[in-house]
């Protein structure tokens, strides 16, 4: 798996926040089914973990929690990029032991598998393909697709142990819900310096540094014109940017005041998810925290 994509000078996703409806129940599935770890818990959150001491996911439940709807901006899903094609067997061969329905689907440049939380909360599991097999076209974007995975070819290369998930796990992307594409790229490729490497269409788009396949990909599918999860709805309540250091933190905070974004601190993420920078709110309203901590 090529590692340097979620490392610094990158702007990685390092950390995602979730809202439940139910800890007890989430904490649950994702132990049993994901391959996650306790490693903090308060009566009303959880930080998870796959080897004892980072994160790249917490759990907050919300009292009197409304449900995910249609036309919601927020977390289409995360991504958890696992090592190796053997991982990512083991893995399927898990969820067949467990009886858990999953999606999938072949993007050339990796393989994925794609579930929901009990609150419908978007999950992807996935590998990358070596990065020399990657197909860059003459417009400077990077050839994706969806076809259908071969399962078994993945299942041969299963070594048969599934002990959670494996270390070398990283939040390989975040795929985000909003409500105007072009608003949207304007917001994270002219204020953030990403820089876009596929289209689908006027509807979805991806964002990278480094040549990533992406970072951070942006739909309208299911939530053109949208509104934002309320506070005490499911869902996503905050994902994690690692920049490189202050003077790239001082340009993104520049271009954030010219755009008229809001520059705030941000209590809410947990200490795993880095020392907090700073943090804003994109135009869907989706809450983005910058930290400097990382590799």
């Amino acid at each position: 798996m090529p590692t340097h994509f979620h490392k610094k000078p990158n702007m990685y996703v390092s950390h995602v926040q979730l809202k439940v409806s139910n800890l007890d129940r989430s904490i649950h599935y994702y132990e049993s089914i994901i391959g996650f770890n306790v490693l903090e818990r308060t009566k009303s959150s959880a930080v998870l973990t796959f080897d004892g001491t980072s994160s790249l996911l917490s759990l907050e439940e919300v009292p009197n929690a409304q449900p995910l709807r249609r036309g919601q901006t927020g977390l289409y899903h995360f991504a958890l990029l696992l090592p190796t094609r053997s991982d990512l067997g083991n893995f399927i061969q898990h969820t067949i032991q467990q009886n858990v329905r999953v999606g999938a689907g072949d993007h050339h440049v990796s393989e994925a598998f794609y579930l929901n939380d009990p609150d419908g909360n978007g999950i992807e599991v996935y590998t990358d393909r070596p990065e020399q097999e990657w197909l860059w076209q003459e417009d400077g974007m990077v050839y994706m697709t969806t076809e259908q995975v071969n399962v078994q070819s993945i299942l041969r290369d299963a070594n048969g142990t599934w002990n959670g998930l494996p270390n070398g796990t990283v939040m390989g992307h975040i795929h985000l819900s909003v409500a105007d594409l072009a608003e949207s790229e304007k917001f994270y490729t002219e204020a953030l310096g990403y820089e876009i490497v596929t289209r689908y269409g006027n509807q979805a788009l991806f964002i990278s540094t480094g040549k990533y396949h992406h970072h951070i990909g942006l739909n309208t599918w299911e939530s053109l014109d949208g509104t934002p999860v309320p506070e005490n709805g499911v869902g996503l309540k905050s994902f994690t940017i690692v920049l490189d250091n202050e003077t790239q933190a001082n340009k993104i905070k520049d271009n954030l005041s010219s755009m008229g974004a809001k520059l705030e601190p941000f209590d809410g993420a947990p200490k795993f998810s880095g020392a907090q920078a700073f943090s804003t709110v994109d135009p869907s309203g989706i809450r983005i925290v910058f930290t400097f901590d990382g590799e």
